[in-house]
């Protein structure tokens, strides 16, 4: 009998032990779901795509996919309202590019305010003057990286997500908007946490400015774990019977993050897209 007892005592111990995750040698993960996503500006020429005839996909494809971070790309105000709107649960980091508060694109970090904790951000302009507003170099645009630095309240562990989209003509713009992005990031880092970068590089694996970042960075698309997944493109300009070109869009990570899973996202509705590119999503854990 008392050997049943003991039995039963050391079950109860082992039940309690496996679902608290805290077995010796075993780490708990909490793996991040994060979507990297240029949802196309909200302009009326698009027709068809144009963003009132989208966006509630696009909130979605977020949804549907569990995103813990999503990172947008061209998104006008009016186009953060709606997925303020639609994720009252999230909070954000970003600002309009064209004077640092509302006018112009966001290139913004969404993350569920429930599970991370924010402990710093900020956006600094691609150009010689970064903390000011500014065009950068021979760039069209005035381009930005919003970032923020995040605590997950599940684990307790620190990191840092920079969202970007680059010119779209500016050979030498593009060039040192990637060596500027890799200073700031030494800075904000301190070298002490991980980091995340993602965004529209609007480049090819094999330029130079791409170059620069993986002399730092890692690709997600060749460090994943399992087999890329879907297109290996990401641009295809709304056009859904024909392969996508380009892959211009990335997910870029330091030492010490695993992808678990890299996926360009092909969901569509009645043979359309919901954005002139595909979604990125990469599974990481710290």
């Amino acid at each position: 009998m008392k050997k049943i007892a003991l039995s039963i005592l050391a079950m109860m111990q082992l039940c309690s032990i496996l679902a608290s995750g805290s077995v010796e040698g075993v780490e708990d993960e909490k793996p991040i779901e994060l979507i990297t996503y240029n949802i196309r500006l909200n302009t009326p020429s698009d027709g068809e795509n144009a963003w009132p005839n989208r966006r509630a996909d696009v909130s979605l494809l977020f949804r549907f996919h569990r995103a813990d971070v999503f990172c947008v790309q061209e998104a006008l105000p009016e186009q953060m309202d709606d997925l303020a709107g639609a994720f009252p649960d999230f909070s954000y980091e970003g600002v309009g590019r064209d004077d640092g508060k509302r006018a112009g694109e966001f290139s913004a970090v969404f993350y569920r305010a429930d599970r991370f904790k924010r402990l710093d951000g900020g956006t600094f302009w691609l150009s010689e003057t970064p903390g000011e507003c500014s065009f950068g170099w021979d760039a069209v645009c005035r381009r930005v990286c919003s970032w923020v630095k995040l605590e997950d309240r599940l684990t307790g562990k620190a990191f840092l997500v920079m969202n970007t989209h680059f010119d779209h003509r500016g050979e030498l713009a593009r060039i040192e908007s990637a060596k500027l992005i890799l200073q700031k990031l030494g800075i904000l880092s301190k070298g002490e946490c991980p980091v995340v970068l993602c965004g529209d590089f609007n480049l090819p694996p094999d330029s130079e400015p791409v170059g620069l970042i993986k002399s730092r960075l890692h690709d997600a698309f060749e460090l994943s774990k399992l087999p890329a997944y879907g297109s290996l493109a990401t641009y295809h300009g709304f056009s859904y019977d024909q392969e996508p070109k380009e892959r211009i869009d990335y997910v870029f990570v330091s030492d010490g993050v695993e992808v678990k899973r890299y996926g360009a996202l092909t969901d569509s509705r009645d043979r359309r897209f919901f954005s002139d590119h595909l979604p990125v999503l990469v599974t990481l854990s710290f």
